[in-house]
């Protein structure tokens, strides 16, 4: 599959995607999130693939909605390749936020530069979040006389809490990476040419160590319980996701490795549905 406005490569078990537009700062387009959507179908369906780390060409990781088009940008809402929710079209954003979320892969972003509106919003997502040292941040919705969209009014307040995503929300201003680790929206920040190092080596970690199974399950476990009603209802899930993983091969292999003092050779294929429990997604994410 071939694109433009992004790239996609794998490389020893870990795909990267870059965003790839940067005479314009990486400006979020339809067709970049067409083609980011495609590129996650891509990584989900390659069982070589064990981690996903994302970052953007050049100077900045995504300034935001691309503005060329002037004040009328937001009116076309409806570019005639989306279906509509609740008697609206989908906010463009908002399907790739929910393609990640839905994603079998453990996502990395490797924030390198400016991250503002869906620039920031398209990471949350994401599993893990790492920063250049002078990346910098902004839910910049409310200056431009819209409201926050890829499902961040769900995801923000999870991740740093409803006080400090109200802060940056109601505020719009840009923020730079020391302050975006210490509201915990990032896990940490490094100088730039340490980036991608740092998250190749989390990447790596995670290849290496684990059962791909074992991480899809644990992810839609960890992204579900965020919304459970209960630690009672998470305990179900994990009842059902134990009973059915525990006696399987990687399981076994688990154990067995760990006895036996060697590398765990996992065999089991997340394309092959050996991952159980998969809520079903009303919108095809």
């Amino acid at each position: 599959m071939s694109f433009t406005q992004i790239e996609y490569g794998v490389t020893d078990g870990i795909a990267t995607l870059t965003l790839n537009r940067p005479e314009r700062l990486n400006a979020f387009t339809f067709t970049m999130r067409s083609e980011l959507i495609d590129a996650f179908d891509l990584a989900d369906a390659d069982d070589s693939v064990r981690a996903v780390v994302v970052t953007g060409a050049g100077r900045a990781f995504c300034a935001g909605a691309d503005l060329g088009g002037g004040g009328e940008t937001f009116s076309r809402a409806d570019d005639g390749r989306r279906e509509s929710v609740d008697g609206a079209p989908r906010d463009g954003g908002g399907t790739v936020a929910l393609r990640i979320a839905a994603s079998l892969k453990p996502v990395i972003g490797a924030i390198n530069g400016a991250a503002v509106g869906v620039g920031v919003t398209m990471t949350l997502p994401m599993d893990i979040r790492i920063a250049a040292d002078g990346a910098r941040f902004g839910f910049v919705f409310a200056r431009r006389g819209i409201v926050t969209e890829a499902a961040s009014s769900w995801f923000l307040p999870r991740i740093v809490g409803i006080s400090q995503a109200m802060e940056w929300a109601a505020t719009g201003r840009l923020f730079p990476a020391a302050e975006a680790l210490q509201g915990r929206l990032v896990s940490r920040v490094c100088p730039a040419d340490e980036l991608l190092p740092t998250a190749y080596a989390l990447a790596r970690e995670i290849a290496d160590n684990t059962s791909g199974v074992s991480v899809a399950a644990i992810r839609r476990l960890m992204w579900s319980g965020l919304s459970a009603a209960s630690p009672w209802e998470a305990h179900a899930a994990d009842s059902r996701l134990m009973a059915e993983l525990g006696g399987a091969a990687d399981a076994v292999e688990g154990v067995t490795s760990f006895l036996e003092k060697r590398p765990a050779r996992f065999t089991m294929k997340v394309s092959e549905a050996d991952v159980p429990f998969w809520p079903a997604d009303p919108y095809g994410d």
